[in-house]
């Protein structure tokens, strides 16, 4: 069955989100069914389709869909929407994973999957809590798995398979890489602005905006220069996409962010934020960063003393550095060999970007 046929400009990224979620669904109601043929648990389709359908802006599909009309593709099709959904699925098993990693209570305004699971477990708390961990484990993989089927079963043809093959294995390298340089630094931040950068480019620049766009691109038939010119728009973009998340992390509103704005500093999160606040402190505001960054105990008040020192070390300098990506980005499309369409559409989804508060 295919997905919804709905009029669609590459400015209309609700018409974009509609199919993707629609194409979604489909394939999650397909798993269910087969599951419940079997006799097989409900659980597992029951997480993940909970999770995915929580919320979440689809970021990573639409900058996929995005990269289609960027490298001439005409009308959107049926195949290319899939493999837009096949990230968003990817990305939903790489955040069940990241949250127990973090050991995170929250994901948009809701439990994370291993406390959702943990909570609906019998038994005694310790017992919950490891079943919780272990459950979504397995959840998070079945995310992975069905993601790559969700790819077969789109429908491309041989050379858009062959064309898009390198871009996903890079996009699932480096996500993994910049997950394991944020694990092996994270409650022990320094003043190493270089590596808090390479966390940035692995872990999200690259796998949030450039591969997505390259991989619609690579689908449409695009050629070596079009590749080039999302690269050039797709970095900056993505360092300042998490530049602006490291600073919801800190000070954003938790009502409207879906989850705490102390669990980066209680972990001790090697961002640029805190890379840039441990360079330019003074010895006395170093002290009190070193007693309170990590520290699991933090209180409201740790957290606000922490927030009052990196708001007068190194947030000024975190959205200076998000200004200036966003000024590159948009030089890149000045020039860019894109369909004026195209250009219009990534104008946009760029400044929504750097303005989002959530």
């Amino acid at each position: 069955m295919s997905t919804p046929a709905i009029a669609l400009s590459p400015l209309d990224r609700t018409a974009m989100r509609v199919r993707i979620e629609a194409a979604l669904y489909e394939f999650l109601g397909d798993k269910a069914e087969s599951a419940a043929t079997a006799g097989l648990p409900a659980d597992v389709v029951d997480a993940v389709r909970a999770f995915l359908f929580a919320g979440g802006k689809r970021i990573r599909p639409l900058f996929c869909v995005l990269g289609w009309y960027a490298g001439g593709g005409g009308e959107l099709p049926d195949s290319v929407v899939r493999v837009a959904a096949a990230v968003e699925l990817f990305h939903a098993a790489v955040l069940i994973h990241d949250d127990i990693i973090d050991d995170s209570a929250t994901r948009r305004d809701r439990p994370t999957v291993h406390r959702a699971v943990a909570e609906g477990a019998r038994g005694d708390r310790p017992a919950a809590a490891r079943f919780g961990t272990h459950a979504a484990l397995l959840i998070g993989d079945f995310g992975l798995v069905w993601s790559q089927e969700l790819l077969h079963a789109a429908g491309l043809s041989a050379a858009q398979t062959a064309a898009a093959a390198p871009i996903l294995d890079a996009m699932r390298t480096e996500v993994n890489y910049g997950q394991y340089l944020d694990l092996l630094t994270t409650g022990r931040p320094t003043r190493d602005l270089d590596r808090a950068l390479e966390i940035i480019r692995y872990k999200t620049a690259a796998y949030t905006v450039e591969r997505p766009l390259q991989l619609g691109a690579a689908l449409a038939g695009a050629g070596p220069e079009v590749a080039r010119a999302l690269s050039s728009y797709g970095r900056p973009l993505g360092e300042a996409f998490q530049l602006q998340d490291d600073l919801l992390g800190v000070y954003g509103d938790p009502a409207q962010t879906g989850k705490s704005n102390s669990d980066d500093l209680r972990e001790g999160k090697h961002t640029v934020l805190l890379a840039l606040a441990l360079r330019h402190a003074s010895p006395e505001q170093r002290a009190q960063l070193d007693a309170l960054v990590g520290n699991a105990g933090l209180d409201p008040h740790g957290a606000a003393l922490c927030r009052e020192i990196l708001s007068a070390t190194a947030r000024p300098t975190v959205e200076r550095m998000i200004r200036e990506r966003w000024l590159l980005v948009q030089r890149t499309l000045a020039h860019a060999p894109f369909p004026p369409a195209a250009v219009s559409g990534l104008r946009s989804i760029a400044d929504a970007v750097i303005a989002r508060t959530s």
